[in-house]
């Protein structure tokens, strides 16, 4: 009786024990478990899905990962993925604990069998991590596609099938690519998910904005397509991609594209109204039904994603619609009555519906006083260049192309080179990382020209020749010649500016030029053939014999224009016969406008260096030129309103016709006409909507006058474009008769965190045990000492000072 008494209570106690065991296991499967080897491997169930970090020794590196895997493990518990941290003791040896090299992955099990191993340096962070393990998990559901062939294949072998969504993101383990995989997992088979990280693949399906976004997702309309020879209809989500947002997208692509009703609309309630989207109902009588109902279908394509679109019988007695009204407008919010209208077009309800669309993200920028900086979060980037290199951290670049100089290495380069192209650089800093990039495409694209040697000197590590150098800001570009002064890069940090620099370099500008026949060579594009494509106008001085201080006033000049463009010149004994032919009074310049074919001449006339480098530079200004982000400083600087002409293409025969007349009788003379591709340069569309408040018809003629008054007047949309309404207008605008639509603020532009003050940190002295106690995760604290704060704040002082005058 005692023994059986005893073996009931030994039972009890086994069993609480187990089920405590279990419970703790089970709680434990939404944290980062910690786990022997052999304890791992007893429990592993079969089928069961589990990332395993196999440890020994930690470093500071595997600190910080195992900080993001346990933040992982939660999210990848709710999709049925346990996270463990196996702990390798030092005499155990299996296939995944010994190796070094084992020690810098992470293993992804379903059950006993090893699905993928993933280095540690791909699962930099909780978003890169849960990406990339349910990427592999989805393997066979996503396809990852390279190019645009690939995905052409796909789109045919899925019409009549299933819809495609096609996402593209600027690299895997983004916040980006964790949302679509969270939400392909979810989703499953209802349709073909396609990723890809290539942007020329984009530019291939007619994506305008493919170079400044860091996702998008196109949802191609595949399933009701039986005709291969048809191409799919695509619609694309304008908000960033976060699980939310791909959520109610996917649900408003599965909604009718158009309903036919005969309701009261103050009755109707849609999956539009209830995601908070308006309601666009076209009201329609039989005798044009067809033609009412082929609008709406117009319409409805447009406006998916942003609207519904319904068509209303009216054949109804019972609604009360006014009888002027072919259009009703229902707002989603709840008390707001609908709106009935008179709208001649398909276009004139797509403006109505994108002028309603608030913009979303258009929260005040809040101003941080000095002190808050300690508290705020530094892991979160506030510029797009630092974004992008921590994005591209992991990315290697070939620098096997450039030599990296040193201290000692630096002048023997220099001497013993024709020519050197030096990038000066700080490795900390994010727009030298980021112009890395841009050098070595430059590199790459003229590898093997003879006699040119591209190196880089980090100035972190060898500030004395920086210093030298005086090199106060980073990047910056140096071209070495033996037996010239080197030339400093001036122009955008990007690949195309760099390369025509470097290759109009190759010449040694102002060149001289000793016959007539070589100067007709030189001006006809025939001398330099090979570089017409990088300077389109090539600028010749030309001089009587006699004219030695203008000749030196311009060879100064030409100089400082080397890269830019191409300048030289002729002071021979006979210049008066290209005097006599082109009809120009010497000293003169001649501009051979090659694209253009035809040879303009400006008349010298006490002429210093630096008067000569304006006039070549505002010779060198089109007269109507397309305004893009890389020019718009240069005629900026000319202190003119600009009269913008925006068009969504390029310009067309009329547009020229009516505009260039102006221009070319000087009657805008005080104005810089211009034009903007909406296309190639899709900043414009947010010009445009910061202008109007939304993004008003096209083509739109705006006067923008950014020097004086801040204002911005539109040409009338109900007017015709023409020579003589602009000329009219113009003239109602000097009169005061017309209204700005609005006034350019003259607050400052701030960026949105204040710099963050390293000098003030760096040279504190702390005992090393206080070193090694500084928290490791997103802000460093610095203990200060009274006397640097004042040091500091009097050099803070002096910086104000010349920030404002560097301004």
């Amino acid at each position: 009786m005692m023994s059986s008494r005893l073996n009931i209570w030994m039972y009890s106690i086994f069993f609480v024990l187990i089920c405590v065991f279990y419970k703790s296991v089970a709680r434990n499967r939404g944290t980062l478990m910690e786990l022997s080897l052999q304890k791992y491997f007893s429990i592993l169930q079969t089928g069961k899905t589990s990332l395993v970090y196999f440890s020994q020794d930690v470093s500071l590196d595997i600190t910080i990962f195992l900080e993001e895997l346990k933040k992982a493990a939660g999210p990848l518990h709710s999709y049925g993925i346990s996270v463990a941290k196996v702990n390798c003791a030092k005499e155990e040896a299996s296939k995944y604990c010994g190796k070094e090299n084992d020690l810098t992955k992470a293993y992804l099990f379903r059950g006993n069998i090893l699905l993928r191993e993933f280095p540690t340096d791909a699962l930099f962070d909780v978003n890169a991590i849960i990406a990339n393990v349910l990427f592999a998990l989805l393997f066979n559901e996503i396809k990852y596609i390279t190019s645009l062939e690939d995905f052409e294949n796909i789109e045919n072998a899925m019409k009549g099938k299933t819809n495609i969504a096609l996402i593209y993101v600027r690299a895997i383990g983004t916040p980006e690519h964790r949302a679509v995989m969270e939400t392909a997992f979810v989703y499953g088979t209802a349709y073909q998910f396609v990723l890809t990280t290539e942007t020329a693949l984009l530019e291939g399906i007619g994506d305008e904005n493919s170079d400044i976004i860091s996702g998008s997702l196109f949802f191609f309309h595949c399933k009701l397509v039986l005709d291969l020879t048809q191409k799919c209809q695509k619609t694309l989500l304008e908000q960033p991609l976060t699980i939310l947002n791909i959520h109610r997208f996917l649900k408003l692509m599965d909604a009718p594209l158009l309903t036919e009703i005969t309701d009261d609309p103050e009755k109707v309630s849609t999956i539009h109204l209830q995601l908070g989207l308006p309601l666009i109902f076209i009201v329609s009588q039989q005798t044009t039904y067809e033609a009412d109902k082929n609008t709406a279908e117009i319409v409805a394509w447009r406006l998916r994603g942003k609207a519904g679109v319904t068509l209303l019988l009216k054949d109804s007695s019972d609604l009360n619609i006014p009888s002027h009204a072919n259009v009703i407008f229902k707002r989603a919010e709840k008390g707001v009555p609908v709106d009935f209208l008179f709208l001649h077009d398909a276009n004139s309800i797509v403006s109505l519906v994108e002028n309603s669309v608030p913009i979303q993200n258009n929260e005040p920028v809040k101003e941080y006083e000095e002190g808050e900086m300690e508290t705020l979060n530094l892991g979160i980037q506030d510029d797009q260049v630092v974004e992008t290199v921590y994005r591209d951290r992991k990315r290697n670049l070939p620098l096997e192309l450039i030599i990296e100089l040193t201290e000692e290495t630096f002048n023997t380069i220099i001497m013993n080179t024709s020519s050197s192209i030096i990038l000066f650089y700080a490795n900390w800093e994010a727009v030298s990382l980021a112009f890395l990039q841009s050098y070595v495409d430059v590199a790459i694209k003229l590898k093997g020209v003879s006699n040119m040697l591209f190196t880089r000197l980090n100035c972190g590590d060898w500030s004395n020749v920086c210093i030298k150098q005086n090199i106060t800001e980073y990047p910056v570009i140096k071209i070495f010649k033996a037996g010239e002064k080197p030339v400093i890069y001036t122009g955008m940090l990007e690949t195309e500016y760099l390369l025509k620099f470097i290759r109009l370099n190759r010449i040694s500008c102002p060149v001289k030029i000793v016959t007539v026949e070589e100067a007709e060579e030189y001006l006809s594009g025939e001398l330099y053939k090979e570089l017409t494509s990088y300077s389109s106008v090539s600028v010749l001085g030309v001089f009587s014999s006699s004219m030695t201080k203008e000749k030196e006033n311009f060879i100064e000049a030409g100089n400082s224009l080397k890269g830019y463009v191409i300048t030289g010149f002729y002071s021979e004994e006979d210049a008066l016969i290209l005097s006599k032919k082109y009809a120009v009074t010497l000293p003169a310049l001649l501009l051979a406008r090659h694209k253009e074919g035809k040879i303009d001449s400006i008349l010298l006339s006490n002429s210093d260096a630096k008067d000569i480098v304006q006039i070549i530079k505002s010779a060198l200004l089109e007269i109507f030129p397309e305004i893009t982000v890389e020019n718009l400083p240069i005629y900026l600087r000319l202190q003119k309103p600009l009269l913008i002409f925006f068009r969504d293409g390029n310009l067309n025969h009329k547009d020229e016709i009516e505009i260039l007349p102006l221009v070319k009788q000087k009657r805008l003379e005080t104005l810089i006409p211009c034009w903007l591709n909406l296309k190639t340069t899709p900043v414009g569309r947010g010009i445009l909507k910061a202008y109007f408040k939304h993004l008003p018809p096209l083509p739109l003629l705006v006067l923008v006058d950014p020097h004086v008054q801040g204002q911005v007047s539109a040409f009338p949309l109900d007017q015709t474009i023409n020579e003589k309404n602009i000329l009219l207008w113009l003239q109602r605008l000097e009169a005061g008769l017309e209204s700005p639509i609005t006034t350019l603020s003259d607050e400052e532009w701030k960026p949105p965190l204040p710099a963050y003050n390293f000098l003030s940190r760096m040279d504190a002295t702390v005992p090393y045990t206080e070193i090694a106690q500084f928290p490791t995760k997103n802000v460093f604290r610095c203990a200060k000492t009274t006397d640097l704060q004042q040091h500091d704040k009097g050099h803070s002082e002096d910086k104000s000072v010349i920030g404002k005058e560097h301004a």
